[in-house]
């Protein structure tokens, strides 16, 4: 019984590291679709999106879910926020990388955290232990600092955590699955991009039609790469601890951080290192508060949970949705 559970979070680890090494690896991807502007490739990204997870939840033959949002108006109008949040994050971060700022835009998952902790206190009225303070305001410094490397604010970064900070926000509302969640999304935002792409098609501005073969597959993909580590994602959330991909999270921030560097050869001056070493001290600080609070603090194992609560059985099925839930970016 133990080599199995030992086998099972050795599948669970692997599926991590390819769900976040695949998002921190995308910014090789999106350039291969140039010459396709931002905004069409964004639309390409919905459409597919769409069909890639249409076909999984016919294989998975979960549907029910469907029919018990659209009988709920409120929670299907989150999910139209959160189509319409993710957009503006999805279409941003295309627009990012392709214009040579893969850095900018790996800070703004790096200080992301940091975003949804002030999210939390301004909006929620949590309450955050020192150390949390602490992070936070080593985080605005490090903005500070990066304001004056940059010569204006890192608006991109910022624009990026703020959307994605909003997005699990409302997703948290919405409490869907991932897979479940990105079908409801796209289905949202299918006829806006598909109108948008016939009438690029109409107007003769269509990549998809006119630059080959290759190119229009390599469009088609957009689908398979939004999902792809979305399906490794959930299959890790089920298998290895939240805190362990809680520590997983930052590998894509980093990958996309070394390309930015290391592959696309963008400029890091001395007061934008200064930056980026005060954002990720206050991520260390973070880090080190949640481990510690996981080893004070002793939650009653989920079997427990289901013999003094009616509702545990509901919770262990939950369990790995809402791990799922803020699992949806880039």
């Amino acid at each position: 019984m133990a080599e199995k559970s030992r086998g099972e979070q050795r599948i669970g680890l692997l599926n991590g590291f390819a769900a976040y090494g695949m998002w921190g690896l995308v910014p090789l991807f999106w350039p291969l679709l140039k010459p396709a502007g931002a905004i069409e490739i964004l639309a390409h990204r919905m459409v597919w999106s769409l069909a890639v997870v249409a076909v999984a939840l016919l294989v998975i033959r979960r549907w029910g879910w469907a029919r018990e949002l659209l009988r709920q108006p409120r929670r299907l109008g989150l999910v139209a926020v959160a189509a319409a949040v993710i957009t503006v994050n999805w279409g941003l971060y295309i627009w990012a990388v392709n214009t040579g700022h893969v850095v900018e835009a790996s800070l703004g998952y790096f200080i992301n955290p940091l975003v949804t902790i002030a999210m939390g206190v301004l909006l929620l009225k949590e309450r955050l232990r020192p150390v949390q303070w602490a992070a936070v305001g080593i985080g605005f410094a490090a903005v500070l600092v990066l304001s004056v490397g940059y010569g204006r604010p890192p608006w991109i970064s910022l624009a990026l955590a703020f959307s994605f900070a909003i997005y699990g926000l409302v997703k948290k509302k919405v409490n869907l699955g991932g897979v479940e969640s990105l079908a409801a999304e796209t289905a949202i935002q299918f006829l806006p991009a598909l109108g948008y792409l016939l009438w690029l098609t109409s107007r003769g501005d269509s990549t998809f039609s006119t630059d080959g073969a290759g190119h229009a597959a390599l469009l088609a993909a957009t689908g398979l790469v939004t999902a792809a580590p979305l399906v490794c994602f959930g299959a890790a959330a089920i298998r290895v601890p939240l805190s362990t991909l809680g520590l997983l999270q930052y590998l894509a921030p980093v990958f996309q951080f070394l390309l930015g560097i290391f592959y696309f050869h963008e400029a890091m001056p001395p007061e934008r290192w200064a930056g980026f070493t005060l954002v990720w001290l206050a991520l260390t600080l973070l880090t080190w508060d949640a481990w510690r609070t996981i080893r004070r603090s002793r939650p009653r194992p989920l079997e427990e949970l289901a013999r003094v609560s009616p509702e545990g059985g509901r919770e262990r099925r939950e369990l790995p949705e809402r791990r799922e839930r803020d699992a949806v970016g880039q």
